[in-house]
């Protein structure tokens, strides 16, 4: 398990071999802080390699669910075990490919392996249920099991936690994988492989094929093998995603975009409120599904959090993430970068005040990275770009509501229902918020960003297709829940409850 070298040519894993793509191609994973630094070529793999991915996953299925859950379960803990002894490794890793900084990117592998650790014991708890029946000397159960090859596509933003958190409730469940990294960060899903067959996951068990998403994804999605599919990215792919699926019938999870809001009301703790936004929009660049893109404040204590959450903003030091003192790391590449300054501009001509930042940072220290400096905005219109679209990026909209009736409903004003959060000390009106906001989690006095293994993830609305993810609802997913009728009369029955 190592950082590659420039000019090192990556495999997909595919049967329990690292294998060359059968194109030929290979694209480099550059370093978005600084783009002269290359960890190694990944392949840009083709259908060809895809199918052979699927065929490997096919294969190992009657094996792997036949294993029981337990067994299974050790060899998730056993990788747990390895990767425990790799975190700067993996954190350095991390912070090279995807540009968080390091004491990010080690809060992101500590999440991982605290997902591991949640899923090595859920061997032991495939959840059915033992209900009475209406049929005398009839015992009735429900099992769940298996529901075969499944494929995992994962974005770019988390590359090691959130494959984990796909990875480890697929295999713990019984399904055999073929998972599909995004094409800007493999190496993190590369390390979490190596570690799995250390820890002495089956041939075919897991198979990992990067490539593009118009030939790697489609072929995922199309091949009648793969039963289940779980997607995180943007939502104009996990929608066209989701229909081509649900032609076949095939089930699907779509995890996608958030424009997710604090509400702080007048009785709120300033200071609380302050850091809460700042962690929340600032953290890992804005590039979250679950970041802090607005802010609805009500009259009395506007004035003053948007006066610090500037002073903090302009403070905030921004560069390469190994860099000692360094809080914000850059975009994930040039194609972000533009979104990101494209979405200032056109909240600029919609009429919103700019605050501070607003433009692509330069200098020596900037120079071969894709920095855009941290931006706030006031007075953002409802209706406009910046309240309703995602940016994914380190640009915050400051919006202003009469009283927390007004604030709740510009919250719920959005497509997006991912995440919520209010900052105040009368929980009569943090209750209200919690029942009436439309999201899939809410927070009382903390950031929108966040989450634990145990717990589900997910929104509704435009956020989410299909169901939670992580917690117990996460290894659900993979499996069919069948229902048992076991007569332990052995006498013929000459009527019907029916």
């Amino acid at each position: 398990m190592h950082i590659p070298h420039a000019d090192e040519q990556r495999k997909n894993l595919i049967d329990g071999e690292w294998a060359a793509p059968s194109t030929g191609q290979y694209e480099p994973c550059t370093n978005p802080a600084d783009t002269r630094e290359v960890m190694g070529l990944f392949p840009r793999s083709g259908k060809a390699d895809v199918t052979a991915a699927v065929d490997a996953a096919a294969r190992a299925f009657p094996g792997w669910s036949g294993t029981p859950g337990p067994e299974r379960g050790r060899v998730i803990g056993r990788a747990w075990q390895i990767l425990k002894g790799k975190i700067d490794l993996v954190a350095e890793a991390l912070c090279r490919e995807e540009g968080k900084t390091l004491s990010e990117s080690r809060g992101e592998v500590q999440k991982g392996l605290n997902l591991l650790e949640f899923y090595s014991g859920e061997g032991f708890r495939a959840h059915g249920k033992t209900l009475p029946s209406e049929t005398r000397s009839t015992l009735t159960m429900t099992l769940r099991q298996p529901v075969g090859p499944v494929a995992l596509i994962t974005p770019w933003n988390f590359p090691f936690a959130i494959p984990v958190w796909k990875l480890a409730p697929a295999l713990v469940s019984g399904c055999t994988v073929v998972m599909k990294p995004a094409s800007l960060t493999p190496l993190c899903t590369h390390l979490l492989a190596e570690a799995l067959q250390e820890a002495g996951l089956p041939a075919g068990v897991l198979n990992v094929v990067t490539g593009p998403g118009s030939a790697c994804g489609d072929t995922l999605v199309d091949d009648p093998r793969i039963r289940a599919i779980s997607f995180t990215g943007s939502n104009g792919v996990g929608l066209r995603l989701n229909q081509r699926a649900a032609a076949r019938g095939v089930r699907t999870t779509c995890e996608m975009g958030g424009k997710n809001p604090v509400v702080v009301l007048d009785d709120a703790d300033l200071e609380l409120a302050v850091e809460g936004i700042f962690q929340g929009a600032f953290g890992s660049t804005g590039q979250r599904c679950t970041a802090t893109s607005r802010v609805v404040a009500t009259p009395k204590i506007r004035a003053a959090l948007t006066e610090a959450l500037v002073a903090r903003a302009r403070a905030l030091k921004v560069g390469d993430g190994r860099r000692a003192g360094i809080q914000m790391g850059p975009a994930v590449d040039a194609s972000q970068l533009k979104v990101d300054l494209e979405s200032i501009a056109a909240a600029k001509a919609d009429g919103a005040r700019l605050l501070c930042g607003g433009d692509r940072l330069t200098g020596a220290e900037h120079e071969f990275g894709f920095f855009c400096a941290p931006t706030i905005f006031d007075d953002v219109a409802p209706g406009s770009r910046l309240a309703r679209e995602e940016v994914f990026g380190p640009v915050l909209a400051v919006q202003s509501a009469r009283d927390a009736d007004e604030a709740l409903h510009l919250a719920n004003d959005v497509e997006f229902g991912l995440t919520a959060s209010i900052y105040t000390r009368d929980y009569f009106q943090a209750m209200r918020f919690v029942e009436r906001s439309e999201v899939g989690m809410v927070h009382v006095n903390q950031p929108t960003v966040g989450g634990e293994a145990q717990l589900p993830f997910g929104g509704i609305k435009s956020t989410g297709v299909g169901e939670k993810e992580m917690a117990e609802e996460g290894a659900n997913f993979f499996t069919h829940l069948k229902t048992v009728f076991l007569d332990y009369t052995g006498a013929k029955r000459t009527t019907s409850i029916y």
